[in-house]
């Protein structure tokens, strides 16, 4: 599907003569399939043109959409001449094949997003708020325990007590996430980049994670004390860091890796788009590892479209029971 933007040197309303004589010859040249209505009430045009072609991770979207666009393609380049302003853009977006080329999201493919409503962005400021009170109260309570973890970690195994590693944010914007190292220093990243290939695709076929969990299980690169870590999930404690930044925040979707995210079929890229990562989430306190990929992002969307403060609450306070129980952990 293409989107066409244009927007015209005459910025009046929909009655106004010049827009008038725009929307007049773009409706002459449209498709029975085109669907032409306003994107920004009488400033801006918007046309849903169906693709016949599909661009390539590097292959422009206008040369897709106006090469191929018929009339629709020669009306809008002869709009450009008479000072038109035209953008055009394909969904879903092109992934490209490498980790190292992921571009950022283009906005003006979700309104809801470039036109929040005012109730959204209430809801959103309560939202930051909780982040970073919770995150800074929660930073200096357990300083001592993050202090002792760390130590420990140093201790078991050579190598830092923390460990980085980029995710993908909200909006498919890259960061850096904290959390204390679990494995072996120097650890190969190509058995998980084989699992999580395995993972996505059973949901595909037969829709069961691979060996029943979403994690990897006996994984040799883990340290005796990473297995303690990783069941408890206080090794995520420095993502509070994150939180506190405002790359991640107390309740959210589990935040992909790079190569992760590349395998992910259109409607999976919604889970880091409709809302930001988070510490913890419905996938955790709902199924954790015992779920396929495809219903764990079903959750995530869940939660993305229905968040509240409220719910964002009821998560926190369902997260410690989970954590202690071990259910779904590896």
């Amino acid at each position: 599907m293409v989107l066409v933007l244009v927007a015209s040197p005459h910025r009046h309303r929909d009655a106004s003569p010049g827009w008038a004589a725009v929307i007049e010859r773009l409706a002459a040249a449209m498709d029975a399939t085109d669907v032409i209505g306003w994107y920004e009430p009488g400033a801006v045009i918007g046309i849903v043109h169906p693709l016949t072609a599909t661009p390539g991770a590097t292959q422009p979207a206008a040369a897709v959409a106006l090469d191929g666009g018929g009339r629709l393609g020669a009306r809008l380049e002869q709009e450009i001449a008479r000072g038109c302003s035209v953008r055009v853009l394909v969904y879903p977006e092109p992934v490209p094949p490498a980790a190292e080329d992921l571009r950022d999201l283009e906005p003006a493919l979700y309104p809801e997003l470039a036109f929040p409503r005012r109730s959204d962005r209430h809801r959103d400021a309560a939202k930051r708020t909780l982040d970073v009170v919770g995150s800074l109260l929660s930073l200096v309570l357990l300083a001592p325990a993050l202090a002792v973890i760390a130590a420990l970690v140093k201790m078991t195994s050579p190598g830092p007590a923390f460990f980085g590693q980029t995710r993908i944010g909200h909006l498919t914007k890259p960061f850096t996430v904290r959390k204390f190292r679990t494995m072996y220093a120097h650890a190969d990243s190509a058995v998980h980049r084989e699992f999580v290939s395995r993972f996505i695709a059973a949901s595909v076929t037969d829709g069961r994670p691979p060996d029943g969990f979403f994690k990897l299980t006996n994984d040799r690169r883990i340290t005796p004390l990473g297995r303690f870590l990783r069941k408890t999930s206080l090794d995520e404690l420095p993502q509070l860091w994150n939180v506190l930044r405002g790359d991640m925040s107390l309740v959210g979707p589990r935040p992909p890796v790079p190569y992760e995210y590349l395998q992910y079929r259109p409607w999976h890229r919604r889970r880091v788009i409709e809302a930001k990562p988070g510490l913890t989430g419905l996938w955790q306190v709902a199924g954790r590892s015992r779920t396929t990929f495809d219903e764990m992002v079903r959750l995530d969307l869940r939660y993305a479209r229905t968040r509240s403060l409220r719910k964002d609450l009821a998560i926190i306070c369902r997260t410690p029971p989970v954590i202690i129980s071990g259910k779904g952990a590896c």
